[in-house]
């Protein structure tokens, strides 16, 4: 069953759209590619949430990666770091946190495997984790010249935690990440999809403008709307640097091989 005014899942080349009732499932579609983000994949994201905000048959919001090892691996270096000479580059994966950030409805990320990257920054924009034992955290926005994360961290881990993590992009496996409130359940891998898929149900049970505004008082009183702006605009000046092109160029050369971007 489809709500009325999503749009087909057939124009979407990156993602899979499925309707369960009042909760659309978003599944990033690249397992391939270790989910990761693409040009194609985030403007895929960007216009599935609009659409989906609009259908007010939908009332909740699921989001997760194909396969069972990756949720998202960030944005796809392949593409980002080897474009031609000339080629305007675009930090996509930032775009599609952005929209995400700015839903209302509620978002539950179903965290199938690692998210790293942008990856974490999408986990961490969605309103609830669910995590797979085999989920992993990293925030490497640091180790390539860029601020990943640290708008929305530290409401869900506080501050200290929040700087180790990104300061030191170290590696956080489901275990701790239930521990220190980064996810807030972590369930075998079999039984990740029906207990967030039971979640979601309780959850659009309630009233669809209460559930919008009390979302909206909670990022008030959580600080992140501010935050996230200085992040933006922190971004924006570092991108401009030497230092984040060394970085990030450096980052792609260790995990793709310049030939692997022109396939």
């Amino acid at each position: 069953m489809t709500g009325a005014n999503i749009t087909p899942v057939t124009t979407y080349e990156a993602l899979i759209l499925e309707s369960h009732g009042p909760t659309a499932v978003i599944r990033l579609n690249r397992p391939e590619k270790h989910n990761a983000i693409s040009k194609q994949m985030s403007g895929d994201v960007i216009a599935c949430l609009d659409a989906i905000e609009a259908d007010e048959g939908v009332r909740v919001i699921v989001l997760t990666g194909a396969g069972e090892k990756a949720f998202c691996a960030g944005a796809d270096m392949a593409e980002a770091a080897f474009l031609p000479d000339g080629a305007e580059r675009r930090d996509f994966a930032a775009q599609a946190v952005v929209r995400l950030a700015r839903v209302r409805k509620p978002v539950i990320a179903a965290v199938n495997g690692y998210a790293y990257g942008g990856g974490a920054a999408i986990a961490i924009n969605c309103d609830i984790r669910v995590c797979s034992e085999n989920a992993r955290f990293r925030f490497v926005g640091a180790s390539y010249g860029l601020v990943v994360g640290a708008s929305r961290l530290p409401s869900i881990v506080g501050a200290p935690m929040a700087k180790e993590l990104i300061f030191t992009a170290r590696t956080v496996d489901a275990g701790e990440a239930l521990r220190i409130g980064l996810a807030n359940h972590v369930v075998q891998q079999g039984d990740l999809e029906r207990v967030v898929l039971e979640m979601a149900g309780q959850v659009a049970e309630h009233s669809p403008a209460a559930l919008a505004a009390s979302k909206e008082v909670i990022d008030i009183a959580a600080g992140t709307l501010e935050a996230a702006k200085r992040e933006l605009e922190h971004n924006l000046e570092l991108r401009q640097g030497d230092e984040h092109k060394v970085r990030f160029r450096a980052a792609a050369e260790r995990v793709v091989r310049p030939e692997d971007a022109q396939k």
